[in-house]
């Protein structure tokens, strides 16, 4: 990627961080709450973004895992079937170990 690029790309990043902030609700409610209060809001919010290029061997490739016909088996402790209870998830009680 050229220089240019991820310079833009990196404005776009920045511009967007502070979008989010600019149109959070909560962030605006407890900004207008301190208002309210009598004091002015100032926030300065300092964001440091670093980027290192991959290299090829680094570079990750998603890998669709293989399909089996056989059935998936789980080893679930009394411990596993008491939290999945606790969820009202049945367990049949030969399968716990």
């Amino acid at each position: 990627m050229r220089d240019a690029a991820l310079k833009r790309l990196m404005k776009e990043l920045g511009e967007a961080i502070n979008g989010s902030l600019a149109e959070s609700p909560k962030i605006n409610d407890c900004i207008q709450s301190i208002r309210e209060t009598g004091y002015d809001v100032f926030v300065v919010i300092e964001a440091k973004i670093g980027v290192n290029r991959k290299s090829d061997e680094e570079q990750e490739v998603p890998v669709a895992p293989e399909k089996s016909d056989e059935p998936v088996r789980l080893r679930i402790t009394s411990e596993d079937a008491k939290f999945l209870k606790s969820l009202k998830i049945a367990v049949d009680a030969d399968k716990v170990s």
